[in-house]
């Protein structure tokens, strides 16, 4: 299962029922991930001093990591910088991600520690072998039985290995309330769209499980103790730089083809003009975009 996630800003990866094209896509994706990259970093050190912790193995203890639904691999190599003891296995289901975290992690100088493997979540976990850490950022919950999934992913964790898996946060936000377009609050709505959709997403998945979505209970469920949860922030005040305005242009252009049907002509329009590059009033020219968003992460620790 590749690291796919709602269609909308600051979920960079499209669900993969609507059949895209991963090569058209691809780069998007990984400059998606790279927005991110402040995030995911001070992640990294709040898991690397996790890791030296008492209770873990050290950061020389920490030799091998698995990055579940890695995407094109930009976590995979933030994790290989923050570990540089270990060996990096990222995991998804597209070849086409992976040709390019293998690309990025040759660009890095990390390949002979960030691998790859083709394998999709959970069916596909038997081959990976054993980890010091596991990372899974936006995959399980396109998995239908989310518990069994994270049961699946501690059973792979070598004694006091660590399992951090992100789920939940809060929406981004990136324009004022009044947008000085359509009708204010475009973006709640856009929230509540997009919620129905994933709702419907996940109720179509094999093996689909209506519960609480309690990922510490999850975690503690598997037999891992010790459950932490944190919470991260990315701000990106305005003027936003070209990519961070690119990458938004692209995803309200894919929240438009999954679920704009589900808004008013007025919002349509509105998303419309947002992203069309010759509007004064889109993304790419207006000067007060700005990208807040928050991604929680939560850890549990094997015996």
């Amino acid at each position: 299962m590749s690291n796919h996630d709602r269609p909308g800003p600051g979920h960079h990866h499209p669900h993969d029922s609507v059949q895209p094209d991963w090569e058209e896509l691809g780069p998007d994706l990984e400059r998606g991930a790279e927005l991110y990259t402040p995030l995911y970093e001070q992640a990294a050190a709040w898991l690397r001093a996790a890791a030296t912790g008492a209770a873990g193995p050290g950061t020389g203890g920490v030799r091998r990591v698995l990055d579940i639904g890695s995407g094109p691999g930009v976590v995979s190599c933030l994790l290989a910088r923050a570990f540089p003891e270990a060996e990096v296995v990222a995991v998804d289901a597209t070849e086409a991600l992976l040709e390019r975290a293998r690309d990025r992690a040759g660009r890095l100088a990390l390949g002979d520690r960030v691998h790859t493997q083709l394998a999709e979540v959970p069916a596909g976990l038997d081959a990976l072998g054993g980890a010091d850490l596991i990372w899974s950022s936006r995959a399980l919950h396109h998995v239908g039985d989310q518990r069994a999934a994270v049961a699946a992913l501690a059973g792979h964790l070598r004694p006091g290995g660590l399992l951090a898996i992100v789920e939940g946060g809060l929406a981004p936000r990136f324009l004022p309330r009044d947008p000085g377009i359509g009708r204010p609050g475009l973006q709640s709505r856009l929230d509540a769209a997009g919620e129905e959709w994933f709702t419907e997403m996940r109720a179509a998945l094999p093996d689909a499980a209506d519960e609480t979505e309690d990922w510490p209970a999850f975690l503690a469920d598997a037999g891992l103790r010790a459950p932490c949860t944190r919470s991260f922030l990315l701000d990106l005040p305005a003027p936003l730089s070209a990519d961070a305005r690119a990458h938004l242009v692209a995803t309200l252009t894919r929240a438009r083809e999954m679920y704009g049907d589900r808004l008013d002509e007025d919002d349509r329009g509105t998303l419309a003009r947002l992203t069309d590059p010759e509007d004064a009033a889109g993304l790419i020219r207006r000067p007060d975009a700005f990208f807040l968003s928050a991604q929680t992460v939560h850890t549990a620790r094997a015996q």
